[in-house]
């Protein structure tokens, strides 16, 4: 991230909170952004659940952030789930998810949990901003990368369970019938990292961006036996 944007005239300073499990992340976007003058950084947290607390005392102060940058992997709750309580309990808060992860299923996740903008981690600070600004103004903003991923999901022909290998499907039906990574490893004689990889790209071939609606799915078209 390199170089500070110039603000947008006549805007007030933005209110923005931090979710990220790595210090270093929070402490750089908080400093990237107190150098922007109509930005405010006015919290941060290095999970879900420490965010929604602090959230909550924020807002009991009449302080709440207008926009929340959020990461997707964190310990506990990950940041779709957190994105979603977020705005569940604070509608008028905006969600920006900046991440080191474009797939196309974990980007339809976190913007079906109410988020309305996503960046990557290696952006500049130009197009982090830029989403924070698009995301007070109600506006949607994608990194470009992402723009492309989403466009090459929604064209690429959907070939249901055709397109999957031997070894997806039979993960599938295990998803479907409610076993752990690590208990289909077992059952499939594979590493639970196999597992997570063999998952990670069905739900990409499927177009779907949670294992309960792989599960879903599955029953749907008659995958498990009766």
């Amino acid at each position: 991230m390199t170089g500070i944007p110039t603000p947008e005239a006549g805007v007030s300073p933005i209110r923005v909170f931090v979710v990220d499990d790595h210090e270093v992340v929070r402490l750089g976007l908080r400093a990237f952004l107190t150098a922007t003058s109509d930005v405010e950084p006015v919290g941060d947290a290095p999970d879900g659940r420490t965010a929604l607390e602090r959230l909550d005392a924020l807002a009991a102060q009449g302080a709440l952030p207008d926009v929340v940058l959020m990461d997707l992997v964190l310990p506990g709750l990950d940041g779709s789930a957190s994105t979603a309580l977020i705005k569940k309990a604070y509608p008028e808060v905006s969600v920006v998810v900046v991440t080191s992860f474009g797939e196309a299923r974990r980007v339809h996740g976190a913007l079906e949990a109410g988020a309305t903008g996503y960046v990557l981690k290696d952006a500049d600070v130009q197009e982090i901003v830029r989403a924070i600004r698009a995301a007070h103004r109600g506006e949607v903003h994608l990194d470009p990368t992402v723009t492309g991923v989403l466009t090459r999901s929604l064209i690429a022909p959907q070939r249901g369970v055709t397109a999957l290998t031997n070894r997806e499907r039979d993960v599938l039906v295990l998803v479907a019938q409610g076993l752990s990574n690590r208990d289909i490893g077992k059952a499939l004689s594979i590493g639970e990292r196999t597992v997570q990889t063999h998952l990670g790209n069905l739900l990409t071939k499927l177009g779907l961006a949670s294992r309960t609606q792989a599960a879903l799915w599955a029953v749907r078209e008659g995958l498990l036996e009766p």
